[in-house]
């Protein structure tokens, strides 16, 4: 047998084998089947959304977030308030009220329908407003599989999303909803 394909096989072995092992070493915001509540410092907002799923522990998932400050030219967050929920084993569509961005997360597992309450944390900017929004693909592409959401490009905010549940497969996809905010202030409101 050839050494180099030896050599080859053993280090994807390893690699493999990391990969799979890997949502051991991140810092997640929850334990399998318990609640959480993510706020991003006063002035930052989500940019990036990892879980990790596990159909032995209550088919749930690990969660974590980071956070990013805003461009200085989009200011302060002038309040701050939780939107609207949804009801575990659901469809739900949340786009923060009154142009919010999202700045955090909060939810609760029930055991009964093995699955989340989702809650998003949203802040209003002077009156900035929306535009160039769309839709990610789903999150994770396939249920039951490592979900990894990073904002694309810089001035691209988290609005909302779009979820859907699979009560045979007990595990949600995620569509991230993402849009630019002006640099005016302007008259309208949640386009």
């Amino acid at each position: 047998m050839n050494p180099a394909l030896v050599v080859l096989a053993l280090s994807l072995l390893a690699t493999v084998a990391a990969q799979s092992h890997d949502h051991y070493d991140m810092e997640w915001v929850n334990g399998y089947r318990q609640g959480f509540n993510f706020q991003c410092p006063h002035g930052e907002v989500l940019v990036a959304i990892r879980s990790y799923f596990s159909e032995q522990d209550g088919s749930d998932r690990l969660w974590t977030f980071e956070c990013q400050p805003t461009p200085e030219g989009l200011g302060e967050p002038s309040d701050c308030w939780w939107d609207d929920i949804n009801r575990a084993g659901m469809e739900w569509t949340s786009t923060c009220t009154r142009n919010g961005l999202v700045a955090g997360v909060q939810s609760k597992y029930f055991e009964s329908v093995l699955d989340r309450e989702w809650q998003f944390y949203c802040c209003y900017y002077k009156r900035r407003c929306p535009y160039s929004c769309m839709k990610t693909s789903d999150i994770p592409e396939h249920y039951r599989e490592e979900g990894e959401l990073v904002v694309p490009t810089y001035g691209y905010f988290i609005r909302g999303a779009q979820t859907t549940f699979s009560g045979v497969l007990r595990d949600r996809q995620w569509k991230y909803i993402l849009c630019r905010m002006t640099d005016f202030d302007c008259e309208f409101d949640n386009l």
